[in-house]
C-alpha cells in the first residue's frame, strides 16, 4: 500500500503551507493547468465538469423563475463604456482593449468584455418600448477579461467563467425584489448544493459594483478563516437606463424610465469549494457536484468473475441516476484508492470475491473515511443516503468553522488583535461612515465584508470613531 500510495503525488499539508496545499489541489487533482499567457488557465475534463454541474444546478433555477439564456458580443466600443462614469471607472484598471483589426488601426478601440451592462443596455435602448415589453429576464453564459495583476488558479484570473444575469423592469420595487430573489437562489446554491455556509448581506457604498446603488452578497469562510466573496446581486435603479437613453411607455401612457439589476457567480466558486472542504488527502467534493459520485474498484478483479460483478453493480448505480466510473484500469487497487481520494470522489465501492460469496460491498467515505460494510440488496437507495449524508456532514463541519471563528468586537484594538490571532469574521457596530472602514483596513488589515441580514445589537457605538452606530457589520480578510 505505501508503495502504491507514493505513486500519487504527495501535497503540501494545508497547516505547514495553506497557498501551497491550495496549489497542489488544484493542479494533482487534474482541476487546471498553466498556459503560457500569465493568468489564463485550462480549465481541465474534471475542473470543467465540476463547473458543468454548477452551472446545470444554477441554470434550472434561473428557468424556473423565469429567465432565458442569450447570448452578447465580446467586444464593447469604447464609447459604450463610457456612457455610465462610475461603471467605467470601476473597471478602467482591467480594461484590455483591442486596437487592431488584422493589420489595420480600429477607428475606436474596442474592450475585450470585463461585464455585460452597457452591451445590455444599448440592446434594450432598441428594443424596449412599452410596458408590455417589460419586465426582460437576461441570463448569459459567458467567460470575461480583467487584466488582473496577480493570479490564482479559480480565484483570480485575467480570463474566467461565469453566469451574468441582467434584468429589467418597470418599477424600482420590482427591480429590488429580483436582486433580492436571484441572491437567495446563489445562497440555496452554495448551502444545498455546494454545502457552503453563507452570510447574507449588503455591501457597504465603498465595497459595492461600479455603478450600482445597491450591491447584495453571500459571504463565505474558507478553512484558513479567510473570507470568499461567493456571489453578488445588483440593484442598479435607473442609472444606466437613464444614461442609455431606455424609455417606455407605462399604462397611463406616460413615458417612464425602467430599473435595472445584474448578478453573477463564477468558477471562483470552485476555489471556494476546494478550500471549504478539502484535507490533507486533497480534494473533497460535495456529492450534488462531483463529476464522479461513486467510483468502482473491483479488488483481485484478475478472479473469475469479479469484473463481471462490478460491472453490474456499476449499471446499477448508473440506471439509478448517480454518476459512477467503474476502475477496471491495471493500476492496484491501493493506488487507485489514493488517486481517487485526490480527486475528491466522494464515495468509494469496493467488490472483490469475498464480498461477493456474501452479496456485500464494502463503502467507504471520502469525507470521513468511514468504511460499511452493506449488502448489494438495495444498494442504490443505500448509495442516496450515504452521499445526503456526506453533504450534511459536510455541510455542518463548513457551518461549525464559520460559526467557531465568528467573534465580536467592541473596540478597533480588540478586532485587531482577534484577528492577527485567531482570524476569521469580526463582527462590530458601525457608524455608516467609510472613514472608519478605511481606518479598520489601514490598522487591523480587514475590509467591510458585508452588513448581514441577520442584525445583532453589540452596543450603541461605533467602536472606530465612538460616534452611535446604525447596524452592525462584518469584517475579515478575503481573497
Amino acid at each position: 500500500m505505501a508503495q502504491d500510495k507514493k505513486q500519487v503525488e504527495q501535497i503540501t499539508d494545508m497547516e505547514a503551507d495553506f497557498t501551497q496545499w491550495y496549489t497542489d489541489v488544484c493542479t494533482k487533482a487534474e482541476l487546471i493547468d498553466y498556459t503560457s499567457v500569465k493568468g489564463m488557465f485550462i480549465y481541465r475534463p474534471y475542473g470543467y465538469a465540476i463547473w458543468e454541474n454548477i452551472q446545470h444546478e444554477l441554470d434550472k433555477r434561473f428557468k424556473a423563475t423565469g429567465h432565458t439564456n442569450v447570448a452578447m458580443p465580446l467586444l464593447i466600443p469604447e464609447s459604450l463604456l463610457q456612457k455610465e462614469k462610475d461603471h467605467v471607472q470601476g473597471f478602467a484598471p482591467e480594461c484590455a482593449w483591442v486596437t487592431h483589426g488584422g493589420s489595420e488601426k480600429l477607428e475606436e478601440r474596442l474592450c475585450v468584455r470585463p461585464t455585460s451592462e452597457t452591451v445590455f443596455c444599448d440592446h434594450w435602448s432598441h428594443i424596449v418600448h412599452s410596458w408590455r415589453d417589460l419586465p426582460l429576464l437576461y441570463n448569459q453564459w459567458c467567460s470575461v477579461l480583467r487584466w488582473e495583476k496577480t493570479s490564482r488558479p479559480f480565484l483570480r484570473h485575467r480570463e474566467f467563467l461565469w453566469q451574468e444575469g441582467h434584468t429589467l423592469h418597470a418599477t424600482a420595487e420590482e427591480a429590488l425584489e429580483e436582486t433580492e430573489r436571484m441572491l437567495e437562489i446563489y445562497a440555496d446554491v452554495c448551502e444545498n448544493v455546494l454545502a457552503m455556509p453563507v452570510v447574507r448581506g449588503v455591501k457597504t457604498d465603498k465595497e459595492k459594483f461600479a455603478g450600482a446603488e445597491r450591491t447584495y452578497t453571500i459571504e463565505c469562510m474558507m478553512h484558513d478563516k479567510k473570507a470568499l466573496q461567493s456571489g453578488t446581486s445588483h440593484f442598479f435603479g435607473d442609472g444606466f437606463a437613464k444614461a442609455f437613453g431606455i424609455a417606455y411607455t407605462d399604462k397611463n401612457n406616460q413615458l417612464t424610465t425602467p430599473h435595472e439589476t445584474s448578478w453573477g457567480m463564477s468558477t471562483r466558486i470552485i476555489g471556494g469549494v476546494i478550500m471549504t472542504h478539502g484535507d490533507n488527502r486533497g480534494l473533497v467534493l460535495p456529492p450534488r457536484v462531483a463529476p464522479i459520485q461513486v467510483v468502482v474498484i473491483p479488488v483481485a478483479q484478475h478472479k473469475e468473475g469479479v469484473l463481471e460483478a462490478n460491472r453490474a453493480v456499476a449499471e446499477k448505480l448508473t440506471a439509478a441516476g448517480f454518476r459512477v466510473k467503474l476502475d477496471d484500469s491495471e493500476q492496484s487497487p491501493g493506488w487507485k484508492f489514493a488517486q481517487y481520494e485526490m480527486k475528491g470522489v466522494p464515495l468509494r465501492l469496493e467488490l472483490g470475491p469475498k464480498d461477493m460469496e456474501q452479496n456485500q460491498c464494502v463503502l467507504v467515505r471520502r469525507d470521513s473515511g468511514e468504511k460499511s460494510f452493506v449488502s448489494l440488496d438495495g444498494i442504490a437507495e443505500t448509495v442516496a443516503k450515504m452521499l445526503d449524508d456526506i453533504h450534511d456532514g459536510l455541510f455542518q463541519k463548513a457551518k461549525k468553522n464559520l460559526d467557531d471563528n465568528t467573534f465580536p468586537a467592541f473596540s478597533l484594538a480588540e478586532a485587531k488583535a482577534i484577528q492577527q490571532e485567531k482570524g476569521g469574521f469580526i463582527k462590530t457596530m458601525w457608524c455608516g461612515e467609510e472613514a472608519c472602514e478605511v481606518k479598520m483596513k489601514e490598522e487591523a488589515g480587514m475590509t467591510s465584508r458585508c452588513v448581514p441580514f441577520a442584525q445583532e445589537q453589540l452596543g450603541d457605538v461605533c467602536p472606530i470613531c465612538g460616534k452611535p452606530a446604525k447596524k452592525m457589520i462584518y469584517w475579515g480578510v478575503a481573497y
